[in-house]
């Protein structure tokens, strides 16, 4: 017995009822389905952080996944998509720092094991907290094999991928310049760092020669790194300073010698052509001293302070403090030139958004070259294919100038380096197990405090995951993976890791396709922020409105790769689609008494025809838009043919044959039709709106425990005399009510209408239907001719795909009343005419004006004059 479909659609009662229905009975895990032999189908979430909560990026990537996993579930694939979160160490141990900061202690009080006993604490309380949010999405997620990055299974893969990458000697240790963020207190990726326009200033500093008179100018941003100075450069073909190379320089504010050295690395068009060199303090500047042998200077610490090697004016400050005393200082010196305004780039952390401070410092990376190669060659040849193609580009460009990567953290939560140190002898070993001692002496092992970037692991997701590096059954069965679905703005920080890391370790692919989806701006196309206050609580939008239509609402319109505006204009419309479909699913419901399936046959009535036909044309073209991820004209497509032709069409052309009063073999084949089409179309429904559709055909006849788990709707026929048939009568039938609407007839009031038909297949159709439209266009009669020697008089006429329509208009209309007001309607369009002439004649005005405005005025008088014409013509019919 199918429960009663309600008559109000209540969206939190649905959800809440049917997602609980799916999870208590384990049908997301693809193990839900019979038949082994299915082939996988298989997509791993994008971790999000166990800080986080569901934001609107989250809400599209996971709507766009749950969708296709849908889709292909109920294509009989052994869909399954992993779920699992990120242990995300810079956010989490920064959280965990500001609570223990409000309880008035710190990390350092507390001591390592202690502060990951409440890092574990603050993940149990609230790491599960977007995986409820995405439940409350619609997410379809086999829960039971739910992963986290520091889990036993993925720590030891992560352990596992570290010592043989070290001892193939693709990890290495070594001292360089890595971004250092005093806030957070870490190392970060050159990925890591956002680059933001600054306006500053270009100080110009005047070094004097050691050895005679005379001195350099030299340009910078940061006058406070000159502290750091241990040489001067310039390009060697700069005919202005090839008498300067090789001389000494003193160094403004502490006297110390340095060189002048000559470098092809130098632009002799910035500043002045000379610049100070720094290696401590600035990447470029840390390779132009290796090649000359100018050792390093660290004037700034890792707390964004000076340290003592700065000299004791300058110690202690602040790097901005110290830039302010030093300025001052240069000036009484008489060695501060000139100064100018410059905006510049400045790195911040994209974490606490703090300006970097580039820092040397013994840090783990990765050698990237040789593992870039076969990422590259995979996706060259089409092996791992980017969806849009555009994004090949992006990806190509940053593998065939890749980095080593840095992928040590200063912080405790996270996979700890497998590397321990002896105590004695210096012996370094790295192991998955803590050694007892050192292999070398026996003595005493420290293991290095510092954890790998959290990307180290999520670079494994796609199989760690799935058990490796243990030969697991889901291994074996759902990887390589099929689908990842991603921003544009982690195709470097994830995607490309992912490809490297699964060729190196499992010897495939990690997926064959990457769908990159855009950003979710707001109205005006701006990024949502918390500054200009324009963001959007997805929450927020699913108590209002409900999930279906958010997903909705998300999905429609969006094309691959492109940004998305939300506005709540489309969120409405999604609302009013949800209630569209629940209403004709309900009607479909009451008049189904009597109804027994397993008798349909063939229809023959055409309105039968035409639906069954039109539902065909769009099951093929959903599923060729799913196949190409071209989701937004998928959902376009089924909302199109859902209200225009399946509710406002079918429907209203079914009722009469749905009536209780109607013949039995027409109702009985009315209902079989009306069940058809509702069946197919909530299934080609049901991966964008889960929940309504799960509802309403749990009230319809049906078979299955699920609409979840039920077929999609196989390829069937094309009726296209039908399609064209009906195409003629739609055609028709709209024109006839733009006629009335048009010469403003009382809705109460039929009309006899004429129909000249230009041929004997239109003649046949529209005699045929006759009934329907006059039914449709709320018509007493519809003559329908071939021929029509004297056009009527007083009557509105219209062609519709070659036929002639005529609507006399006696006893219709108030002739007298009807010609005053559009007497009235066309002098005031023709003032209205006239002024906007007159401004658009007006040189100063078009001279003056915006464009924007001009345009917009120009547009009016095409507008207005149009409507004059047709006015006129009225009349002129009317008149007659």
């Amino acid at each position: 017995m199918t429960p009663e479909i309600p008559k109000v659609y209540d969206p939190q009662a649905v959800e809440e009822r049917w997602y609980r229905f799916w999870e208590e009975r384990g049908l997301f895990a693809p193990e839900a389905q019979d038949g082994n032999g299915r082939t996988a189908y298989t997509i791993v979430i994008p971790p999000p952080n166990i800080t986080g909560s569901l934001h609107i990026g989250h809400a599209l990537d996971n709507t766009i996944q749950d969708i296709l996993i849908r889709w292909r579930r109920m294509q009989g694939y052994a869909a399954l998509w992993v779920p699992g979160t990120d242990h995300a160490s810079i956010a989490t141990h920064t959280k965990i720092e500001e609570m223990l900061a409000e309880e008035g202690t710190s990390r350092w009080e507390l001591g390592r094991e202690r502060f990951l006993e409440r890092a574990w604490a603050w993940k149990d309380k609230y790491g599960s907290t977007i995986i409820n949010q995405l439940k409350r999405l619609g997410c379809s997620c086999d829960w039971s094999r739910e992963r986290f990055t520091l889990d036993e299974g993925c720590s030891a893969a992560v352990l596992d991928v570290f010592v043989r990458l070290y001892h193939e000697g693709l990890i290495y240790r070594g001292h360089y310049i890595t971004n250092w963020c005093p806030e957070c207190q870490t190392v970060i990726s050159d990925l890591e760092v956002e680059h933001q326009d600054i306006d500053s200033n270009l100080y110009y500093l005047q070094y004097p020669f050691a050895d005679g008179p005379g001195h350099m100018t030299v340009a910078t941003t940061r006058p406070e790194t000159m502290l750091g100075d241990t040489g001067v450069a310039v390009h060697p073909d700069d005919r202005r300073y090839k008498a300067c190379v090789g001389r000494t320089l003193l160094l403004p504010a502490t006297g110390r010698r340095i060189p002048v050295v000559a470098d092809t690395y130098v632009d002799p068009e910035f500043g002045t052509g000379a610049v100070k060199v720094t290696p401590a303090h600035d990447p470029n500047d840390f390779e132009l001293g290796r090649r000359h042998d100018l050792a390093p200077l660290q004037v700034i610490g890792k707390d964004g302070r000076m340290t003592e090697a700065a000299g004791p004016r300058y110690a202690g400050l602040d790097r901005l403090e110290c830039r302010v005393r030093l300025l001052e200082d240069l000036r009484a010196a008489g060695v501060l030139a000139k100064t100018e305004p410059i905006s510049h780039s400045v790195g911040h952390c994209y974490r606490c958004d703090t300006a970097v401070e580039p820092l040397i410092s013994e840090q783990w990376f990765v050698k990237m070259r040789p593992l870039a190669e076969s990422a590259i060659r995979v996706v060259k040849e089409g092996e791992i294919r980017f969806v849009p193609d555009r994004f090949t580009k992006v990806y190509l460009n940053w593998m065939e100038n890749v980095h080593d990567w840095c992928i040590s953290r200063q912080l405790w939560w996270g996979h700890r380096i497998p590397a321990y140190y002896c105590q004695e002898c210096d012996r370094v070993t790295v192991a998955a197990a803590r050694p007892d001692g050192c292999p070398g002496c026996g003595g005493a092992v420290a293991q290095d405090p510092d954890v790998l970037d959290t990307w180290f692991s999520s670079a494994l997701w796609p199989f760690s995951t799935l058990g490796w590096p243990g030969d697991t059954a889901d291994y074996r069965r759902y990887y390589p993976t099929s689908t990842l679905v991603t921003g544009y703005d982690i195709i470097f920080f994830w995607v490309a890791r992912m490809i490297f890391s699964a060729l190196k370790h499992t010897g495939t692919i990690p997926f064959r396709d990457v769908l990159i989806h855009g950003m979710v701006r707001d109205s005006q196309g701006r990024k949502m922020s918390k500054s200009l206050n324009n963001g959007v609580d997805p929450l927020d939008v699913i108590r209002e409105y409900g999930a279906d239509t958010l997903r909705f609402t998300l999905v429609t319109g969006n094309t691959p790769g492109n940004d998305l505006r939300f506005q709540w204009e489309r969120v409405q419309t999604g609302r009013n689609f949800a209630n569209k479909l629940w209403n004709a699913a309900r009607f479909a419901q009451l008049n189904l008494a009597g109804y027994e399936p397993g008798g349909e046959r063939a229809p023959a009535d055409l309105a039968d025809r035409w639906i069954i036909s039109r539902l065909e044309a769009v099951r093929a073209e959903v599923t060729a838009k799913l196949e190409q991820y071209d989701l937004g004209a998928a959902a376009s497509a089924l909302y199109s043919f859902a209200w225009d032709e399946f509710c406002d069409w079918y429907i209203e052309l079914a009722k009469p044959r749905l009536a209780a009063d109607a013949p039995a073999p027409a109702r009985s084949e009315a209902q079989a039709v009306l069940v058809q089409a509702l069946d197919a179309l909530l299934k080609l429904l049901h991966p964008f709106m889960p929940f309504l559709t799960e509802a309403l055909w749990q009230g319809l006849p049906h078979t299955g425990e699920s609409l979840m788990l039920a077929p999609w709707p196989p390829a069937g026929n094309r009726d296209l005399a039908a399609e064209g048939d009906m195409a003629l009568i739609m055609e028709v039938t709209r024109s006839l009510r733009n006629l009335r609407a048009e010469l403003n007839v009382p809705a109460g009031k039929q009309a006899s209408a004429i129909a000249v038909a230009p041929g004997p297949r239109e003649a046949r159709v529209l005699r045929e239907s006759a009934g329907r439209i006059t039914r449709l266009a709320a018509l007493s009669q519809l003559d329908v001719v071939e021929s029509l020697p004297v056009r009527p008089a007083q009557a509105g006429a219209a062609v519709a795909a070659g036929v002639e329509l005529f609507l006399p208009l006696r006893d219709l209309i108030d002739f007298d009343k009807e010609l005053a007001r559009l007497a009235k309607e066309l002098d005031q369009a023709s003032l209205e005419l006239a002024k906007v002439e007159e401004r658009l004649q007006n040189a100063g005005f078009t001279g003056r004006a915006p464009v924007e405005v001009v345009e917009k005025e120009r547009q009016r008088r095409t507008e207005l004059a149009d409507k004059r014409e047709k006015l006129a013509a009225r009349l002129t019919m009317l008149g007659g």
